[in-house]
């Protein structure tokens, strides 16, 4: 009878649509917050990515746990001697998804490889005028401007031409937002007036399928028996359990309510690692936390602002109490793990009366209100942004300055920010691809303001350095440059560099294949529950 009632409970829970704290070859991921969409490549935070990861496949992806590129949807590829064509062969018999309102006629073909860059690369696109959106990443790397075209030369070939070299194309290939999408699928949301239904209702080839998403609560996927490689699908259903507050993520990872969690703060780090039932994999950050100083909002559109702010922040201050020694002091606009780090830039002295000296200067005057925006939600980058705020607000007010602190939920906190409404904002980024656009275009370039580019800063020296750079091959000369930038960068100072973090991702010790990505993605293909 005992058995019997125990069954009734599961299946109870089932029907519910909650998740039974152990289920056989099911994983339950606590993650931190709601995506806005699946649709990825309208989007740039590692909560949206996460999300849509099970969903989709890439022509290239990176291996799990490293930064190697390899094939994925397309088994081999050549370039050309100029380097400004990429000749893509296609994985034959691949399935995309099916779903109650779609079921594909064919496999994946040239077709949706062109509807996918098409959309982004042409704003009269039909799908892209019935359904308006923005391509942020697409767009701060300039590959709407560099992508000639992209062609078929027969169903399984597709042929990308470049306007100027780019060394970091096949790196950014592998990225989120250049996911696969289905030309059939888009074709019938169009005839059916629902093309934001691409959004919403994801189809992909990816190795679990979408199955539904309440906000603030749980997204639902299962297992793609159809998936072009199996080895890889190993879970049954895999659940997002949303919770943005990390002592219930802890808490319910050692209940076992759920297997993966993320961000854990530094004062419960401790603790996990003496739990016999949890696991903490850790390893180096490939990220930066940093504030981002509005350069078209006065007074930060004057350089002695920005230093005075700059030389005010209390670094080691933050350092003890946010991240709790589990991080490393930041100077530089890119972590030192990545290639062509800057190792002779230092930091301005901290000095807060030759701030108050250049404030005076500027124009500033005693008692001057700006907005501080704190981020709602814990990142690898920033464990505790409220406190950061806070530690800062009395760092600036020191200088005279009145300092609002501002959140919001983090959709929106992101969309308010491209959109320039902040002072100066706490941010920051994980690395996507091993390479240094990825950090000095992706975040800091002129086509990167309205997208990445939280400081709106636009300099004609430092954009000419990073255009060169990524046009040539050779490392050394694209070292040289990014040098360069970064000097450039550090002299102007549109941000403060703060802090580069260690990553600890605790998990049931039951789980067996999970890789912590350097890129900060949560990549569940060839994970296990014992």
């Amino acid at each position: 009878m005992r058995h019997l009632t125990r069954l009734s409970t599961l299946l109870a829970l089932a029907l519910v649509g909650q998740t039974p704290a152990v289920m056989a070859n099911n994983l339950v991921f606590c993650s931190e917050g709601s995506p806005a969409g699946f649709d990825t490549a309208q989007y740039t935070t590692a909560t949206d990515n996460d999300a849509a990861q099970p969903i989709y496949n890439r022509l290239v992806e990176f291996e799990r746990g490293g930064t190697a590129v390899h094939p994925a949807l397309a088994t081999r590829w050549e370039v050309s001697e100029n380097g400004l064509r990429y000749t893509f062969h296609l994985r034959e018999g691949v399935s995309f998804h099916s779903n109650k309102a779609f079921i594909p006629s064919r496999p994946f073909n040239a077709d949706d490889v062109l509807f996918t860059f098409n959309r982004m690369l042409d704003r009269q696109h039909p799908f892209r005028t019935a359904y308006p959106t923005e391509f942020p990443y697409f767009v701060s790397m300039g590959l709407d401007k560099n992508i000639a075209g992209v062609e078929k030369t027969d169903p399984y070939t597709v042929v990308f031409t470049l306007h100027t070299v780019d060394a970091a194309f096949i790196q950014n290939l592998a990225m989120s937002f250049a996911s696969i999408l289905s030309a059939e699928y888009a074709e019938q949301l169009l005839k059916t007036g629902r093309p934001s239904d691409i959004n919403q209702q994801p189809i992909g080839t990816g190795p679990f399928v979408f199955q539904r998403y309440q906000k603030d609560s749980q997204i639902r996927y299962k297992a793609n028996r159809a998936y072009w490689a199996p080895e890889q699908v190993k879970l049954d259903n895999l659940v997002f359990s949303i919770n943005v507050d990390p002592s219930v993520r802890i808490q319910k990872l050692r209940r076992n309510e759920c297997q993966v969690t993320l961000h854990p703060r530094p004062a419960d780090l401790p603790g996990l690692k003496q739990d016999p039932k949890v696991q903490v994999l850790q390893q180096a950050g490939f990220n930066l936390g940093y504030i981002a100083y509005n350069t078209q909002h006065p007074p930060f559109d004057r350089l002695e602002v920005r230093q005075a702010m700059d030389m005010a922040v209390n670094k080691q201050a933050i350092l003890q109490a946010v991240y709790q020694q589990a991080g490393q002091r930041a100077v530089n606009a890119m972590p030192p793990t990545q290639w062509s780090y800057d190792n002779s830039i230092t930091d301005a002295p901290r000095d807060p009366d030759k701030a108050r000296q250049l404030l005076e200067q500027a124009g500033v005057k005693p008692g001057t209100e700006i907005t501080l925006w704190a981020m709602p939600v814990q990142r690898p980058y920033n464990p505790n942004a409220k406190l950061m705020a806070e530690m800062l607000q009395a760092d600036w007010s020191k200088l005279g300055f009145k300092v609002r602190i501002v959140s919001y939920e983090w959709g929106e906190y992101i969309k308010r920010l491209k959109s320039g409404e902040h002072d100066v904002a706490l941010i920051g980024w994980t690395g996507d691809n091993g390479d240094p656009d990825n950090w000095l275009g992706t975040l800091y370039s002129c086509d990167a303001i309205g997208s990445n580019n939280y400081s709106q800063w636009c300099d004609p020296q430092y954009d000419s350095l990073v255009k060169q750079a990524k046009q040539v091959t050779d490392q050394a000369q694209r070292t040289a440059l990014y040098q360069q930038a970064q000097q450039r960068l550090k002299q102007q100072v549109p941000i403060t560099p703060v802090a580069h973090s260690t990553v600890n991702q605790p998990l049931s010790t039951q789980v067996s294949g999970f890789k912590v990505s350097p890129f900060g993605r949560n990549d569940f293909s060839g994970v296990s529950v014992d």
